[in-house]
């Protein structure tokens, strides 16, 4: 005997799960529920089977093939319109004219003994045996009643509680004689219990029905899908579960990685490949799909996530469905009840209600309160740029394919035939996406020289030196999971707002420029790098006085890649140093603010044991710059901005010195002392480094760590300022700790405000209002100073949902007090 499988349907009810994904396709405990009927139809002996499909149906043709790795011959019928339950099957009708054959939905979760519903249409001679189950609320359902013989006496489609004469409903569940087919009209929608089947009594023909024993659940709604799926896990419904149930109730699939200090409380399923960290709680009745990423401190209950998920750290899902490739991040909540559909980004902190509906491809900003169902707004994003380059965590939000992308956008806005810098850092990821980087551009017309792994300064030099522009990957400082993708222009430096702003819109339009064959790009690995970039910098800057000083110093590498040049440039700079970390360490790619402070500690206890004038350590990529002065106290990132400011000023005595605004004020009482003066720039690094790129600036740095030197380069240079200052405090012979005394002590506060991108000018203006008459400063964001002078300054952030404050004050209460206020405004404008 055949069977007919129908998979047809658009299941509207289920939306947005239904919007990009066929019903029958929809994962039960990590299967498609179709998926689960074919084997319910192999297990009872049906392996040929005709599959009825419609809407995606190549969706359903692709995933299913020709049935052979199920052990089944599948066929496919497919219907041009709509064309009702029995239209569906007439259009099969070539294939099943022959024997009788059962008919079953492709959609419905069952485990009905399917080998005694067709003993009973045999044994009763029937022309159609309709199989039927009793159910609590029969509303939803065709009623049925049949007489003590099993013959059926009366139908009726989907009742009101008034018209309720029975709980015995028609599970959609058929076996048929071919003859049924002289009664269903060819190409035209028929309904087998509103059309076919009171015909059929009317002419007196043998209906039957047949009372089945056993699960049966019509997975229409989102919650009997939810529902179905934790059925299946508390061992209601007889269906196969991939994977290892290793303790009751909890079942892991090959593959998957739970770390033993993850909370599981079952009965629930984790998917094959997927990956569960230490301090994450998986707790009833969740599904968790295969690939899932489930961060530290994430927390679901009688959540179902289907494929390719990111669950961020301390997020939060309770009686949600997640669909396939869709990003949650960190601390985002989501109710009971909400659906989210297939590819949306859920942003940071956002709180999505129950039983709200998101539809595919769309993005729920970041500390945003969702309360009603998005459907129309498209996914886009609005800041491809951050702080940093383009930023994400690996293989979530930066993946191979948006690498590709990416530099075939960058090598679009060069000429053919240009060449392209390429480099990164020491770190796996970086590795893989700097190769798809490079097929990229050359694919576009683009010679790519490669530096492979070196320090980020080396990287900048080397671009400068007649290259177009440069890409350099690196791990996001402080976020091991994370990327970043950096872009520059012909002098190293990052790109300019106008340069991003271009590459955004080729981004954004994806008119990627191709190469014909014989313009694909050209690949070599200059020599020497270290070498060009180490003799450049001492012939640069100033070094006299470091031999004949006799200074000991001790030099940090961090196991990265500053480690790289550090060998050739001490040998040539004559001074007795001791390094320690030189070697690189693929597993740390960059460190944590703890770890830092603890390397920092360590320094700190070698340079006061060694004797040595002070110690330097530089971050993982060698641009920035941590100081320890001789006594082995560490000197805070804004206080070595002012030692660095204080000795350069002093021994220059003219020029300009570049700074953020987010600076203290004490930078200028420095600056004036010795005759210079500072120029205050925006924030960002592109304006940092235009200003230190002037004739007559003699200094710039940002205050964590990032310092200019502009007789070498104009971009953060950690090697360029360790060479700067060894020359400096060679020809003042004075510690570090007795310039550190001689400069008033800063008070500088910094908080940061959940702020959504659509109140960001609101919040502004509000600001702008709050100042009155006081100073307003419109450099970066708004500064008001107070006729004390005291100062705050509210920056909205470029890329996150987050507005930032700095407040200055002469004291720490002062400067809180100066927030406090600040953020009261900034919030009254957010509500």
């Amino acid at each position: 005997m055949k069977a007919v499988v129908m998979a047809g349907g658009e299941g509207t009810r289920l939306r947005p799960m239904t919007s990009s994904m066929p019903k029958p396709l929809l994962p039960v405990v990590n299967r498609p529920i179709m998926e689960h009927v074919l084997r319910l139809l192999k297990r009872h002996g049906l392996n040929e089977t005709v599959v009825t499909v419609q809407f995606l149906a190549s969706l359903v043709k692709n995933y299913f093939g020709d049935g052979e790795e199920l052990g089944m011959e599948l066929t496919y019928a497919n219907e041009e319109k709509p064309l009702g339950t029995a239209g569906s099957v007439k259009n099969a009708e070539e294939a099943l004219k022959d024997d009788a054959f059962l008919v079953i939905s492709g959609d419905a979760l069952t485990d009905f003994d399917l080998t005694e519903l067709i003993n009973f249409h045999k044994e009763k001679g029937a022309l159609v045996t309709v199989c039927l189950t009793r159910v609590p609320n029969p509303l939803e359902f065709g009623i049925t009643i049949v007489d003590e013989e099993g013959k059926v006496e009366r139908f009726l489609e989907k009742p009101t509680w008034g018209q309720v004469f029975s709980d015995t409903v028609n599970t959609g569940i058929y076996v048929m004689e071919p003859e049924v087919f002289d009664y269903v009209e060819p190409d035209v929608p028929v309904d087998w219990s509103g059309d076919v089947f009171p015909q059929l009594m009317k002419d007196g023909k043998p209906i039957y029905g047949y009372v089945a024993e056993g699960y049966w659940e019509d997975v229409g709604t989102h919650e009997s899908y939810v529902k179905a799926q934790a059925d299946v896990l508390e061992g209601k419904v007889d269906v196969e579960i991939d994977g290892f149930e290793i303790s009751p109730g909890v079942w892991v699939a090959e593959g998957a990685e739970v770390h033993p200090d993850a909370v599981l409380r079952g009965p629930l399923y984790i998917g094959d490949y997927a990956k569960v960290e230490a301090g994450a709680e998986i707790r009833e009745h969740t599904v968790v799909g295969s690939n899932v990423v489930v961060k530290s401190g994430a927390f679901l209950h009688r959540a179902v996530v289907h494929d390719n998920v990111y669950i961020g750290p301390h997020s939060n899902l309770r009686g949600c469905v997640v669909g396939k490739n869709t990003d949650i991040m960190r601390a985002a909540r989501i109710e009971d009840g909400a659906v989210i559909g297939d590819e949306c980004l859920i942003g940071e902190e956002s709180i999505v209600q129950g039983n709200v509906r998101v539809y595919p491809f769309k993005t729920i900003e970041a500390g945003a309160f969702v309360n009603t169902s998005v459907i129309w707004e498209s996914r886009s994003q609005a800041h491809l740029f951050g702080a940093r380059g383009v930023s994400g965590i690996l293989n979530v939000e930066i993946t191979p394919e948006l690498a590709v992308r990416l530099a075939g956008a960058y090598a679009t806005t060069l000429k053919k035939g240009a060449t392209v810098t390429t480099a990164r850092d020491h770190s796996r990821g970086a590795r893989a996406l700097k190769r798809a980087v490079i097929s990229a551009l050359q694919a576009s017309a683009i010679d790519v020289r490669d530096l492979e792994n070196v320090p980020l300064p080396v990287a900048r030099q080397q671009t400068a030196r007649g290259s177009a522009g440069g890409i350099m990957i690196r791990t996001s400082p402080g976020v091991p999971d994370s990327v970043d993708i950096m872009f520059f222009d012909g002098n190293g430096a990052d790109l300019s707002q106008a340069g991003q702003r271009k590459l955004d819109r080729v981004f954004a339009r994806q008119e990627y420029r191709r190469a014909f064959p014989g313009e694909i790009g050209d690949l070599y690995f200059p020599s020497s790098v270290f070498d060009s970039y180490t003799g450049s910098l001492l012939r640069s800057v100033d070094t006299s006085g470091i031999a004949e000083s006799g200074l000991k110093v001790v030099v940090d590498a961090s196991n990265g890649s500053a480690g790289l040049v550090l060998p050739s440039l001490l040998g040539k700079l004559g001074v007795d140093s001791l390094t320690i970390n030189p070697g690189l360490d693929e597993s740390r790619p960059t460190e944590s603010a703890d770890a830092r402070r603890s390397g920092l500690v360590r320094l700190g206890e070698i340079v006061a044991s060694s004797r040595a004038a002070f110690g330097v350590r530089f971050d993982p990529v060698g641009e920035r710059l941590s100081l320890v002065d001789e006594k082995g106290r560490i000197v805070e990132d804004d206080r070595a901005l002012l030692v660095m400011l204080d000795l350069v000023a002093a021994e220059r005595r003219s020029g300009k010195v570049a700074l953020p605004v987010t600076t203290t004020r004490i930078a200028e009482q420095v600056a004036a002392y010795h005759g210079t003066q500072v120029e205050w720039t925006t924030t960002s690094p592109d304006d940092l480094t235009r200003v230190g790129g002037e004739e007559s600036t003699i200094f710039g740095g940002d205050g964590r760590g990032g310092f200019i030197v502009p007789e070498f380069s104009s971009v953060f240079d950690g090697t360029a300022a360790f060479v700067r200052l060894i020359g400096l405090v060679a020809r003042t012979q004075l510690t570090l700790s007795q310039i550190d005394a001689r400069i008033p002590r800063a008070h500088v506060l910094k908080r940061d405000l959940a702020t959504p991108w659509a109140v960001k000018g609101l919040v502004m203006r509000r600001v702008v209002e709050a100042a009155g008459d006081r100073f307003v400063d419109t450099t970066d964001g708004v500064r008001v100073v107070e006729t004390d002078g005291r100062w705050v300054l509210v920056l909205p952030d470029p890329a996150e949902a987050v507005t930032h404050l700095w407040a200055e004050g002469p004291d720490d209460a002062s400067a809180q007090a100066l927030l406090d206020e600040w953020s009261a405004v900034v919030d009254s404008a957010g509500r």
